[in-house]
């Protein structure tokens, strides 16, 4: 069993309090935030910890640098553009899931293709949110950023207000990045209808442009009911922590990522992405928390 493993650790008194930054209401990750807190509370690795709301992955990364949380889900681009601004201040404990950015738009809206959206108004993810830096570079791959002669209009709008906003049709398509699938998408799709563009076009510019964060992966026929299958971005969702985390602390996380990996599944998860040890330790080059290096080394013998 799982337990005895991570007991034989738990000489060490657990940590005060850990703080797991998530994402917006409706979204995946705070889903995910929330289970870790549970997890770390209930197999010891903290007296206390809770899930933190937020604007996502570049919010959350300045809150591990203000020592507001303990731990955060960050998307890999984003968090490989803001620890290079920040050298050696903040690690990954692991890859912990896949992100999909869909580029949502009405089912009865008339647009197929990113094109069609020149000159007309998108959302672009909440200030804050890991999901604009990739929203961003996907446009101008697919020659609608700023200083192209088809930009769009750019909207600040998270996950919520954004759907709210597609649904008035005050913005005409929204871009955002998160698990498959996402509640809220799937509520708006049952609401109002929607349709998901073919994103894979512009992956290979989106490489050569910003490097290997980008892969191709498929949004499966039916993730949203009534949606065909269609190809996108996909973005490794890394859980960072402080440096300066506590080898046990970042050891005992690690073992329970891999031990209770089945705890951390959120309900709206199709199952299709599990927590291994070997995609744990696949941060795309960017650097693990040392404790959590050798804890994975230990567990694979």
């Amino acid at each position: 069993m799982a337990l005895p493993a991570l007991a034989a650790c738990s000489a060490p008194a657990p940590l005060g309090k850990i703080v797991v930054a998530g994402g917006e209401s409706g979204g995946f990750y705070l889903e995910f935030a929330g289970l870790l807190a549970a997890a770390l509370q209930k197999y010891g690795v903290a007296k206390a910890a809770v899930a933190l709301s937020t604007g996502g992955s570049a919010d959350n990364f300045q809150r591990l640098l203000a020592g507001e949380a303990t731990m955060g889900a960050v998307l890999a681009d984003t968090a490989a553009q803001l620890m290079g601004a920040n050298p050696g201040r903040v690690v990954a404990l692991g890859k912990v899931y896949e992100n999909y950015l869909h580029c949502i738009v009405r089912r009865d809206g008339g647009i197929r293709t990113l094109s069609d959206l020149a000159g007309r108004p998108v959302g672009t993810g909440a200030v804050g949110s890991g999901t604009t830096l990739t929203a961003r570079r996907i446009l101008s791959a697919a020659g609608l950023g700023p200083s192209s002669g088809h930009p769009i209009v750019e909207r600040q709008l998270g996950l919520n207000d954004g759907l709210a906003a597609l649904q008035d049709g005050s913005i005409d398509a929204l871009l955002w990045s998160g698990g498959l699938p996402t509640a809220a998408i799937t509520a708006a799709n049952g609401n109002f209808g929607l349709r998901f563009i073919e994103l894979s076009p512009v992956l290979p510019t989106l490489r050569s442009n910003y490097g290997e964060y980008y892969e191709r992966v498929l949004i499966p026929a039916n993730s949203y009911v009534g949606t065909p299958a269609v190809g996108t971005a996909g973005v490794a969702n890394l859980l960072l922590c402080r440096a300066d985390l506590d080898a046990e602390t970042a050891k005992r996380t690690v073992r329970l990522l891999v031990n209770h990996a089945r705890d951390l599944i959120p309900k709206s998860s199709q199952g299709i992405q599990f927590l291994s040890r070997e995609t744990l330790i696949s941060t795309g080059g960017l650097p693990l928390h040392p404790a959590a290096a050798e804890a994975y080394r230990e567990m694979h013998g």
